[in-house]
C-alpha cells in the first residue's frame, strides 16, 4: 500500500487509524517518503475547516508523530515545510497549518532549537490573526510551549536572557488571555497556561469573564485542578465564592456549589493528607488522582467556615449564606452528622454558632428535613439560657474593652456569636410558654442595655416581635415594651441628682444642641419627678460645687448624641416591624412626638439624620403624616447632605408606592418634582436613587396616566447624564411595550365588554406583583 493509499483510507474514518500508522512506518525507509508526506499534507491545507476528512487526517499525524522520534528528518521536514503556510494570505492554509503545528508540538518531547525558534515566533505572530479559529490553535500551541520553557529555566528568577525570553512570550499570552474578543480563545488559554504565582491572578480574573462558559470552565475545570483551595489567599476565596454563587448564570452556580460542598470540604476533611503536599511555590501542581470521599466531619465544616472567614462573608448579605445553603441541600451526610448536644452550646465558637444557624434555617425550608431538626433541637427555654450566658458575655466583654482590660478583637468574635443566636431565635416555636416567657424576658432585658451593639439591638427587636402574638394586642404590646426600653436607655443620660434650671422640663429626649437657645417643643412631655419637691433643695446644696470643666461638659455632650442615637435606631428598629395604624396605637403616637419629632428639630447633624429617617418610616404608617411632612423631605432634600438627599429620595419614593396607584389624583398629574431635583444634584448617588425610584414607580403602575411627568423625568435624567439615566430609559421602554400589549389585547377583544373590564383589572393584578415586599425605608 502507497502513501498516497494510506492517506486515502484515513479520511473516510477514524477506525483502524492504529494499523495505518503500522503501514506508514513500514514505508520510512523508502526513497521520497518525505516528500509524499509533505504533498498529502499540502492538499490537506486546502480542506476547509468543517470537513470531517480533513480533521480525520490531523488526528492520524498526530498519532502518528506521536511514535516518531522528534529529532528525525521527517518530523523537521514537516515542521520547516509548514512554517511558509502559517503567514498564508489563505485563512483555510493558515488555519490547517496552524492547527497541525500545533498538534505536533503537543506530542513532541524535544526539538531543534533553531526550528523551535522559528515556529514560536511565526505563532505569536498568529495570536492577532483576525480568524478566530487562527489564533485559538496558536494559543493552545503557546500555552504548551511557555510551560515547557518553564520546565526548562525552574529558577527563572535568577536567570537574565531566558527569563526575558519566557517573560515576553508569558506576557502577550496574558494579554491575550484577558484582552481577546472571542471566548473560546480565552478559555483555551484559561485551561492551557500554566498555574503559577504569576499566572493565578489573571486566570481567576476569568470569574468574572462576559462568557458563561468560560466561568463555568473556571468553576469546574481549572480550580478543581488546582488542588487544595487554601492555597489561595482569604480574600480570593471570598471573591470566587461570592462570584460564582451569584453569576447570572445556573450552571455557573452549580459548578460553583459543587466545588465548595465537594472539593474544599474534602481538602479540609483529608488534613492529613495534605500536610505532606507542599504549597504552590511556582510550578504546577499535577493532577491527583480523585480521592475517595471522607465521611462527614464537623471539625472539617468549622474549619471550612474559618477558612472563608465567616465573620465577613457570613453577614446579612454576605456569600457565606448562600454557600452554606447549597452546602446543606447537597450534603445530606453532613445533615445526619451534625448533633446539639449541651457540649456544643456550651463551646460556641463563630463558625459553630453560624454553622447551627445556616442548619436551622435551610431545614426549616426543607419539609424533608424538618423531622430531624425537630430531634437535633434543645427546646426554646435553653435556647434562652444559652443566648443569656453568651449575652452576659458579650456585655462584660465591651466593658472590660471600655475599661481596656482587653482587646477589641474579643468583641467582634462575641458580637457575632450573639447575632447568629438571635437569627436562630428568629426560627424557633413560641408555641412553649415556659420558653416564650423567658425570650421575652431576655429580650426585653437586652433592647434596655445601652452597650448592647445597634446590629444584636435590631435582631433582637426583631426576635421581640416574633414573640408577641402577631395580632393588633401583640403590637401594641411590642411598642410598649420597646417605649419602656428607650425609656431605661434614655435614663443613662439624666444623673441621679439632675441639675437643670427652674423654668426648664426634663424632657423625654434631649436633642438640642448646647448653644442652641431654641425652646423645647410643645409636643414634649415631662417625665415625672419622685423627688420634684426636693429639686430646688438639691441645688442649694450642690451649688457650691465647682462648675464642670469643657472636656467633661464635651464628653456629656458626647454621651448624649451617642444615646439619643441608640434610641432612635430601637425605634428605627421597632417601626420597621409593626403595620398598624399610628393614631390607633398610643405608643407609636407618643414615640412620634416625643422622640423623632425633637430629633428631627436637632442641630446634630446625626440625630437629625436618623430622626428623618424614623419620620419616613412613621410616614409610611399614617398617610396624612406624610402629607404634612412631604414638604419636609423636599426641603432636606434640596439642602441636605449626599446621605440625607438619598434617605429622603427614598422616603418619598416608598410613602408614594405604600399608599399605592390611587394616590395619584386622578385630575392633578403625579408630583414627580423632588426625584427630578434628584436627578440633577451633584452627588452621583442621589442621581442613581431618583433614577431607581423613577424606574420602580413606573414598573408598579404609576406611569399610566403620568406619561407626560415621566418622560419629562426621563428626558432630563439624559440631558443631565445622570448616574442610572440608561436604566431608567430602558425601564420606561419596557412599561411602554407592555402598555401597547394590553392595549392590543383590549382592541383585539372584538368590542367584548368583559374584556375591556378585565383589562385593568389585569394590569392592576401585575402591576401589584411587581410590588416589592420591602415598603419600608431603609
Amino acid at each position: 500500500m502507497s502513501i498516497g493509499q494510506i492517506f486515502d483510507d484515513v479520511q473516510r474514518s477514524s477506525v483502524g487509524h492504529k494499523s495505518l500508522i503500522k503501514r506508514l512506518k513500514r514505508l520510512e525507509g523508502i526513497p521520497e517518503f518525505d516528500e509524499d508526506i509533505k504533498q498529502c499534507i499540502f492538499r490537506l491545507l486546502e480542506v476547509a475547516k468543517a470537513e470531517a476528512a480533513g480533521n480525520r487526517l490531523v488526528k492520524f499525524l498526530t498519532l502518528y508523530m506521536q511514535d516518531a522520534d522528534a529529532s528525525s528528518p521527517t518530523t523537521s521536514a514537516i515542521l520547516l515545510a509548514l512554517l511558509p503556510y502559517l503567514s498564508a494570505k489563505d485563512k483555510t492554509a493558515r488555519y490547517r497549518a496552524t492547527q497541525i503545528v500545533s498538534q505536533i508540538l503537543g506530542v513532541l518531547s524535544a526539538i531543534d532549537d533553531e526550528l523551535y525558534g522559528a515556529i514560536r515566533n511565526e505563532l505569536i505572530r498568529r495570536l492577532h490573526d483576525k480568524v478566530p479559529a487562527i489564533r485559538l490553535e496558536a494559543v493552545t500551541a503557546l500555552g504548551r510551549l511557555v510551560e515547557s520553557e518553564m520546565d526548562d529555566n525552574p529558577d527563572e528568577k535568577d536567570s537574565d536572557s531566558d527569563s526575558d525570553y519566557e517573560a515576553g512570550l508569558l506576557e502577550k499570552l496574558l494579554d491575550v488571555l484577558q484582552n481577546d474578543s472571542n471566548a473560546d480563545v480565552r478559555r483555551a488559554l484559561l485551561l492551557n497556561l500554566p498555574i503559577t504565582p504569576t499566572t493565578l491572578p489573571y486566570l481567576l480574573e476569568r470569574a468574572r469573564d462576559r462568557d458563561a462558559p468560560t466561568r463555568r470552565a473556571l468553576y469546574s475545570r481549572l480550580l478543581p485542578k488546582l488542588g487544595d483551595f487554601r492555597h489561595l489567599s482569604l480574600s480570593m476565596r471570598e471573591k470566587l465564592l461570592r462570584w460564582g454563587l451569584r453569576d447570572r448564570d445556573e450552571k455557573v452556580r452549580q459548578a460553583t456549589a459543587r466545588l465548595f460542598s465537594e472539593r474544599w470540604i474534602e481538602d479540609c476533611a483529608n488534613t492529613k493528607d495534605h500536610a505532606n503536599e507542599t504549597q504552590l511555590d511556582g510550578e504546577q501542581q499535577s493532577e491527583q488522582p480523585e480521592k475517595p470521599i471522607a465521611e462527614a466531619s464537623i471539625p472539617a465544616l468549622l474549619e471550612l467556615l474559618e477558612r472563608i472567614d465567616i465573620m465577613n462573608s457570613g453577614a446579612e448579605h454576605g456569600v457565606g449564606l448562600d454557600a452554606m445553603r447549597e452546602f446543606w441541600a447537597s450534603r445530606p451526610d453532613y445533615v445526619d452528622a451534625v448533633n446539639f448536644e449541651d457540649d456544643f452550646w456550651d463551646n460556641l465558637t463563630a463558625e459553630s454558632a453560624f454553622m447551627a444557624r445556616t442548619f436551622i434555617e435551610c431545614c426549616q425550608q426543607d419539609p424533608a428535613t424538618q423531622a430531624k431538626l425537630e430531634d437535633k433541637m434543645p427546646e426554646v427555654t435553653r435556647i434562652g439560657f444559652y443566648l443569656q450566658k453568651n449575652l452576659n458575655n458579650l456585655l462584660d466583654t465591651i466593658r472590660a474593652i471600655n475599661d481596656g482590660t482587653r482587646p477589641d478583637d474579643d468583641q467582634v468574635d462575641q458580637e457575632f456569636i450573639v447575632e447568629q443566636l438571635l437569627h436562630i431565635a428568629h426560627h424557633l416555636d413560641y408555641t412553649d410558654e415556659i420558653g416564650r416567657r423567658k425570650m421575652f424576658s431576655l429580650l426585653r432585658d437586652a433592647i434596655s442595655v445601652a452597650e448592647l451593639p445597634e446590629e444584636s439591638t435590631r435582631l433582637a427587636v426583631e426576635a421581640l416581635r416574633l414573640v408577641c402574638n402577631a395580632d393588633a394586642a401583640g403590637e401594641r404590646e411590642f411598642t410598649a415594651v420597646i417605649l419602656e426600653a428607650i425609656a431605661e436607655v434614655h435614663d443613662t443620660i439624666t444623673p441621679s441628682e439632675p441639675e437643670v434650671p427652674d423654668n426648664e422640663e426634663d424632657s423625654f429626649v434631649s436633642a438640642r444642641s448646647e448653644v442652641s437657645s431654641e425652646p423645647a417643643s410643645d409636643t414634649t412631655p415631662t417625665r415625672t419627678n419622685p423627688n420634684a419637691a426636693n429639686v430646688p433643695k438639691q441645688r442649694k446644696a450642690s451649688s457650691g460645687k465647682p462648675k464642670p470643666t469643657t472636656e467633661e461638659e464635651e464628653a456629656k455632650a458626647l454621651k448624649e448624641i451617642v444615646i439619643n442615637l441608640k434610641c432612635l435606631h430601637i425605634a428605627q428598629s421597632m417601626l420597621q416591624n409593626v403595620t398598624g395604624n399610628l393614631q390607633s396605637n398610643i405608643h407609636l403616637e407618643s414615640l412620634l412626638n416625643n422622640l423623632v419629632i425633637p430629633a428631627v428639630r436637632s442641630y446634630e447633624i446625626p440625630v437629625r439624620e436618623r430622626g428623618v429617617l424614623c419620620l419616613g418610616l412613621c410616614c409610611m404608617l399614617e398617610p396624612k403624616l406624610a402629607e404634612e411632612n412631604a414638604p419636609l423631605f423636599v426641603h432636606c432634600l434640596a439642602r441636605g447632605n449626599e446621605g440625607l438627599q438619598v434617605m429622603c429620595v427614598k422616603i418619598l419614593c416608598d410613602v408614594l408606592l405604600s399608599r399605592g396607584r390611587s394616590s395619584a389624583s386622578e385630575d392633578a398629574a403625579l408630583d414627580l418634582a423632588p426625584f427630578v431635583k434628584g436627578l440633577r444634584s451633584e452627588y452621583g448617588e442621589v442621581q442613581s436613587t431618583a433614577a431607581g425610584s423613577l424606574g420602580k414607580l413606573m414598573l408598579c403602575g404609576f406611569y399610566s396616566g403620568n406619561e407626560a411627568v415621566f418622560d419629562e423625568a426621563c428626558e432630563v435624567a439624559i440631558g443631565e447624564n445622570a448616574k442610572g439615566a440608561e436604566l431608567l430609559s430602558k425601564v420606561r421602554a419596557a412599561v411602554q411595550v407592555e402598555a401597547a400589549q394590553e392595549a392590543a389585547v383590549v382592541a383585539g377583544a372584538d368590542g367584548d365588554a368583559g374584556a375591556a373590564v378585565a383589562a385593568p383589572e389585569k394590569r392592576q393584578k401585575s402591576s401589584s406583583k411587581r410590588v416589592s415586599a420591602e415598603s419600608r425605608v431603609e
